[in-house]
């Protein structure tokens, strides 16, 4: 019998609800947070009232959009963690709610394996063409976190590299932040980056051992880049802006792919996956090709509404979780910093 799944994501700046008909995604709605703009950057306090005002209509439209009554929910799904403990209070204390009010299980769900489950949603009845075999690895790239994991099934993760300080999404923000562009900056460093030239500069890259990474150094290399060019030029940045943008993106992916084909070669694994909201950047997913070309790998990338935040990925790792029957209890409490 097929099994309904609401799943609640509120780990960060939207806030959002899914419900899924066993992996087949029936409703994915997506609240965002427009106030966090004239900041530039994501205000803890201002995140959660603002999902205390969204949470009630977004999941009763994602579940009138499913065309289902709440009665026929099997289980509900949430973000536990990581993120902001504000933001996640929000949406565990609803969903406890909700569960104990229907009678039906509780379902904890991590925020960076569901980005790496997301690849296993049906769309449109069909089985995804980004649902890889087991074992493969995922790199897993977002504002606040950067991971290699080799995948071994729905419930096995194990972290072979990681961020050491910052997340490679973090870089790009900070370095759009120093460029004056509108948050996000990523997608706007993206958007710039088109058109303009990779090697127009360079900067240096860190020399981490092993898998991990690390990003605090490159942007610092660029604010001190770009403050000796405008003693020079005031309007340097408005004048170099697409080599600029093309050449922070380019050094940023080269760090990341570096890494990744040490992953593949150390475990002979071949099968490639991304994830996380840096995944929806077009220079990477076009270097990523390019290397799985050159090292005949087989790679898999989820559909852009599925790689920022999003609840339909919390519905579909709730989904096996739920098979499973792995249920959290009421005194379950969220937590900040990734435990995977």
């Amino acid at each position: 019998m097929s099994k309904f799944i609401l799943g609640i994501e509120s780990s960060c700046d939207d806030t959002s609800a899914a419900v899924v008909k066993d992996t087949k995604i029936l409703a994915n709605i997506i609240a965002n947070q427009q106030v966090h703009k004239d900041y530039g950057g994501v205000v803890p306090e201002l995140a959660s009232r603002a999902h205390q005002q969204n949470i009630i209509p977004v999941i009763h439209q994602a579940i009138t959009t499913a065309n289902i009554a709440k009665n026929q929910l099997d289980g509900i799904a949430f973000t536990r963690g990581p993120g902001l403990l504000g933001s996640l209070l929000v949406g565990t204390s609803f969903a406890k709610t909700f569960a104990l009010a229907l009678g039906i299980p509780l379902i904890e769900v991590d925020h960076l394996k569901a980005h790496v489950l997301a690849h296993f949603i049906d769309t449109d009845g069909k089985s995804s063409p980004s649902r890889p075999d087991f074992p493969f690895l995922c790199l897993t790239v977002s504002g606040g976190h950067t991971q290699i994991v080799r995948v071994d099934d729905h419930f096995s993760f194990h972290v072979l590299g990681q961020t050491i300080d910052d997340a490679a999404g973090e870089a790009f923000d900070k370095a759009a932040k120093i460029m004056g562009l509108p948050y996000p900056g990523g997608p706007e460093i993206d958007k710039l980056a088109k058109q303009g030239n990779a090697d127009a500069y360079r900067f240096p890259e860190p020399r981490i051992n092993g898998l991990n990474y690390s990003f605090s150094g490159i942007k610092t290399s660029i604010l001190y880049f770009i403050r000796d060019k405008l003693k020079k030029d005031p309007d340097f940045i408005q004048h170099h802006k697409h080599d600029l943008s093309a050449s922070i993106q380019n050094t940023i992916i080269r760090i990341l792919l570096q890494k990744l084909l040490l992953a593949s070669q150390s475990t002979g694994i071949r099968r490639i996956a991304l994830a996380g909201g840096v995944s929806a950047n077009s220079g990477l997913r076009e270097q990523l090709k390019q290397t799985a070309k050159d090292h005949h790998w087989e790679i898999y990338m989820p559909r852009i509404e599925y790689s920022t935040d999003n609840a339909a990925m919390i519905a579909i790792a709730g989904y096996y979780s739920f098979l499973d029957r792995a249920f959290a209890g009421l005194d379950t409490t969220p937590y900040a910093r990734s435990r995977m």
